[in-house]
């Protein structure tokens, strides 16, 4: 099978600051890091590195040919990421020493995705593949809907949230993604008594898995973290791969969990997602 992502692609700027800046504070970061980044292309990626046929739906700007040669070596189809005139997006990220991270984003060229591109693309869709979708895109209704129509499974990670936006999405949506912040700014703004079901990620404490037929508990593993940037994308994109290939909720969630560990140990987003052989290394070594 194969799964399909309407994802951002960024160009991720990472920081490593004594701690997060405080406001109107000027603050000399230790070091610096460029790379491929964005929560459309990480998720890409771990599901790439997961073992699963990806094909990513995008948009760069004229400056955007590194982040398509970046995905294409991590594995991932980009024939159907477009190039617009608006420049490929970017996100200054700040990272202090205990992992913690704030992000400001520039959308760019994710804000300028083609219907037309996007339906060539889930042309070749068949029922049971999977969509990916976060909130950092525009079309993001409308591809869903083209989705489910064609019999897809529609994951959508409702992040940065939005509650107009996971409205839209409610109806068109299998799975929603949230942290628990997301999920509590989403409970406060939304009342609806039919529900999709909904994975909520909890940093240091696992995820759940909440379902009509009942709620999986999945407990993080214990790592010394170095930067948690993108360590819910990973989680997610390899959860998808899991699901893709066959495995059942319980297993794909420690599955990603697993990759979601190793990738916090390292800096950086993308660059940093483990490998399926690294994963399996890793559950290899637990109790």
């Amino acid at each position: 099978m194969t799964i399909y992502n309407l994802g951002s692609i960024n160009a991720d700027h990472i920081y490593q600051v004594p701690h997060l800046p405080r406001p109107g504070e000027t603050l000399a970061a230790t070091h610096l890091t460029t790379g491929l980044g964005g929560k459309g292309a990480n998720q890409s990626v771990a599901a790439a590195r997961a073992g699963a046929v990806v094909k990513h739906i995008g948009a760069v700007g004229p400056d955007g040919a590194w982040a398509l040669e970046a995905l294409a070596g991590h594995g991932v189809d980009i024939a159907g990421i477009i190039q617009v005139e608006t420049p490929t997006a970017h996100a200054i990220i700040t990272v202090d020493p205990e992992g913690e991270n704030a992000i400001v984003i520039y959308p760019g060229a994710n804000e300028k995705q083609s219907l037309t591109a996007v339906s060539e693309t889930l042309s070749g869709a068949k029922p049971d593949d999977i969509l990916l979708l976060q909130n950092e895109t525009n079309l993001q209704p409308e591809t869903a809907a083209k989705a489910r129509a064609s019999g897809l499974f529609v994951i959508y990670s409702a992040a940065p949230f939005d509650s107009q936006a996971v409205r839209a999405m409610l109806p068109h949506a299998d799975l929603l993604v949230m942290n628990e912040g997301e999920y509590a700014a989403f409970s406060a703004a939304l009342e609806t008594d039919s529900l999709p079901d909904r994975i909520i990620t909890r940093g240091e404490r696992g995820s759940v898995w909440i379902s009509a037929g009942g709620d999986i508990e999945m407990p993080a593993f214990a790592v010394t973290p170095v930067d948690t940037t993108g360590a819910g994308d990973c989680f997610i994109g390899t959860l998808a791969a899991g699901l893709d290939q066959g495995l059942a909720r319980r297993e794909a969630m420690r599955l990603a969990a697993a990759a979601a560990a190793i990738q916090v140990t390292r800096p950086g987003t993308a660059a940093a997602i483990p490998t399926r052989e690294e994963v399996e290394a890793f559950l290899s070594r637990q109790p």
